[in-house]
């Protein structure tokens, strides 16, 4: 067998997961109910995040807050202060990949 399977929660519970960690990626899947996200806290890769449902709430560095709907894939640049947030009433689930993986991230 190829291919490596990897598997990620279902649900609506507030959950942060990390679903591949290897040499090339780094993937999260993360599921936020309403008034709930992250710390504030600095990318450390590039950033991508994949919205799968809901509506992801997130300021970057010192702008406004940005509100970004399922099926829309948002990139972050390295060392960009984010604050990852759900204030709607769906649940918000995401995926977020960081290429390269953080691990060797060497920066600019």
């Amino acid at each position: 067998m190829l291919e490596q399977i990897y598997s990620y929660s279902l649900g609506d519970i507030k959950n942060i997961e990390k679903t591949v960690n290897d040499d090339h990626v780094n993937i999260n899947h993360m599921i936020f109910p309403k008034g709930s996200g992250l710390p504030e806290h600095y990318s450390n890769s590039n950033v991508y995040m994949i919205i799968i449902q809901g509506c992801l709430s997130l300021k970057l560095d010192d702008q406004e807050i940005h509100e970004y709907p399922s099926g829309q894939i948002i990139y972050i640049p390295y060392h960009a202060k984010m604050n990852v947030n759900n204030f709607h009433d769906d649940i918000l689930e995401l995926f977020v990949v960081k290429s390269p993986n953080p691990k060797y991230y060497k920066g600019q």
